[in-house]
């Protein structure tokens, strides 16, 4: 199984939230950096930070976070999240809650391989792909 695990620049917990809401997920955990053992304490001010989250989705598919610190903290490149969608009208109204407030890279619309595609970084730095594809695709 290959789940993704994305970094956020102390988002993770809106994020997710947002990322339940909009996909339909759960998110099945939220650990802040103050629930660690006393052995492994939190560096000052980031008590409240998420040192993991997983969310899992109806698919079945899961994604998993944390909030990075900010030595460790880059905007991410080169990859996307991609999400497939077999019903169209649902496809796009995700596509349209994960590019709101962020920035659209490609429209969503029907191409030669789907019935709708379209490219966004969503308005916490992470880009998405959301596929509906197209039947024998």
């Amino acid at each position: 199984m290959l789940n993704p695990y994305l970094f956020y620049q102390d988002k993770c917990e809106a994020a997710f939230n947002y990322y339940a809401r909009v996909l339909g997920g759960k998110v099945e955990a939220m650990l802040r950096a103050s629930d660690a053992p006393p052995e492994m304490p939190a560096a000052p001010g980031r008590e409240k930070t998420i040192m993991h989250a997983r969310l899992s989705l109806p698919d079945g598919s899961v994604l998993m976070a944390s909030d990075a610190p900010p030595e460790h903290s880059q905007k991410p490149q080169g990859f996307s999240i991609s999400l497939t969608i077999t019903n169209v009208a649902d496809a796009e109204r995700k596509f349209n809650a994960l590019a709101d407030g962020g920035t659209v890279t490609m429209p969503f619309s029907k191409t030669f391989w789907a019935k709708g595609f379209g490219m966004c970084v969503d308005q916490f730095g992470i880009p998405w792909m959301v596929n509906c594809p197209a039947e024998g695709m």
